[in-house]
């Protein structure tokens, strides 16, 4: 094979791959959003109806689905514009590294050990909370906005921040690593129609987050003191404290497992 024959198919190789991952994305974000997900369907709808009238010379709705296909994509464009606008924000705040360092199994622990112990004194006296836990989507955009703190996590200070007629309790706390970042965060609230109307603009919020961002959302319920959380984007709601713990422990673990120098050669000797 000739190099330009080598070059020919890498360009075909690469242009395969840059389509694949723009359908994974489409498809990974649709799944997140219900309107998407509607429109989805009535594409697949009309398109079914053009085969079959293809197939049956339906004249009458052909030409009409002619006229639907031509002008549609514009369209949507206008009707869906905030659904695409968000889906471009979520392409600009993905990182293909982690923001932070990859938190050690204590550092991890200690993080959840302040979180959870802030949580469990909130739900107690009723007190509502809503802390947002960056992972490696940037949640900048929220913070500019909000009190910065950069201060290290514990729980004292979480629940001096949610403490009633503190001027920031009403907000969100964004955490980042091992380090509260700020505090006061306004976040968008969830459409989701599969939401409890029960539920108010705390659980809400941190729902939608966790459908824009790969963010963890956690919260305390003022009114019941139940405690939820919402990542990946859906809604655990009324998690008991070992749950809780259990779930957060899982999610902060890092995707990647790395095996220090010293004890790869460790396990090399071993083997040898």
């Amino acid at each position: 094979m000739t190099i330009d024959g080598i070059l020919d198919l890498l360009k075909k190789l690469l242009d395969v791959l840059i389509v694949w991952l723009v359908l994974y994305y489409i498809l990974k974000n649709l799944r997140r959003n219900v309107k998407m997900v509607l429109l989805f369907k009535g594409v697949l709808v009309i398109l079914i109806l053009k085969i079959i009238s293809d197939i049956l010379n339906l004249t009458t709705i052909g030409y009409l689905l002619d006229y639907v296909i031509t002008w549609g994509p514009l369209a949507l464009i206008v009707i869906f514009q905030p659904e695409i606008r968000n889906v471009l924000e979520q392409l600009g705040r993905s990182q293909l590294l982690g923001r932070h360092k990859v938190l050690t199994v204590d550092e991890r622990e200690k993080v959840v050990y302040e979180i959870t112990s802030a949580m469990d004194q909130l739900r107690k006296n009723r007190i509502g909370a809503l802390m947002v836990i960056e992972r490696d989507q940037s949640l900048n955009e929220y913070i500019s906005k909000s009190k910065k703190i950069y201060a290290d996590i514990s729980s004292d200070l979480l629940i001096a921040i949610f403490f009633p007629n503190n001027p920031l309790h009403d907000g969100g706390v964004i955490i980042q690593g091992d380090k509260i970042t700020s505090a006061g965060a306004v976040f968008p609230t969830s459409d989701n129609l599969r939401i409890s109307k029960r539920l108010g603009t705390r659980h809400r919020a941190a729902l939608g987050v966790a459908e824009e961002t790969d963010c963890i959302s956690l919260i305390v319920s003022e009114e019941t003191g139940r405690v939820s959380m919402a990542v990946n984007s859906e809604l655990h709601y009324n998690l008991t404290m070992d749950e809780l713990k259990i779930l957060l422990l899982e999610e902060l673990r890092p995707k990647k497992v790395v095996v220090p120098d010293d004890e790869e050669e460790t396990s090399n000797e071993e083997n040898n």
